[in-house]
């Protein structure tokens, strides 16, 4: 009876190693880094995926890098919802990404390979895309873990510290904000001009070209 038993027992433990992730999870896997199997991992996928992150560089100002470990499926989603238009998030294997750099500005980024990583490809809005990831870690409690590792701008690549000074950098959005408050403003400057008397024409010029500061 006794060894009975522990046929039984071994049979299951057997068994249980055996066991096959469900698809849900596979899927979650393959979703979060790029392709788990199959064609991801074909000679033709590699291709393919080396291809779009040159696309990518070629059309971006600057690029950083962040852990991809730890990230769901879910979290992955919500940060590039919050990016601004033009910047992508993509993890990729340091080996195809080192293939992908080559020869390039950002072939510096090759110091940065080391673990698994999540890109950033920043087309436009640099402080704005830095900012919006910040804001990610600072929502989702993942500021010890996952921050800055370094990025790369026109060939010098920077170290956390760096890539954090760079995003204080006003962001696109508030770009347009000061040049929109700019323009706004000159009616109000020609309109004080007009109005002063002519003895005080050069003067009120003057005034009116200075920069709000210096007055």
């Amino acid at each position: 009876m006794k060894g009975t038993g522990l046929l039984v027992f071994g049979i299951i433990s057997t068994a249980t190693a055996f066991v096959v992730p469900s698809a849900n999870e596979l899927r979650s896997k393959t979703q979060l880094f790029g392709g788990a199997n199959g064609y991801a991992t074909s000679i033709e996928g590699k291709t393919a995926r080396v291809q779009k992150v040159k696309d990518l560089l070629e059309t971006s100002q600057m690029v950083f890098t962040v852990p991809a470990s730890g990230f769901t499926v879910s979290d992955t989603q919500t940060l590039r919802r919050s990016l601004p238009e033009g910047s992508v998030a993509m993890v990729t294997k340091n080996t195809l990404m080192q293939r992908a750099v080559e020869g390039t500005d950002y072939e510096a980024a090759a110091s940065l390979l080391k673990g698994a990583n999540m890109w950033f490809f920043v087309q436009d809005d640099i402080g704005g895309t830095i900012k919006a990831y910040n804001g990610f870690l600072k929502e989702s409690g993942k500021k010890e873990t996952h921050s800055i590792i370094g990025g790369v701008i026109d060939g010098t690549s920077y170290d956390s510290a760096g890539v954090d000074q760079i995003g204080k950098l006003p962001s696109k959005d508030e770009l347009y904000a000061k040049i929109a408050g700019s323009i706004k403003a000159i009616p109000t400057k020609v309109a004080r001009v007009i109005k002063a008397p002519n003895s005080k024409l050069a003067r009120a010029i003057k005034l009116a070209t200075m920069p709000e500061e210096d007055k």
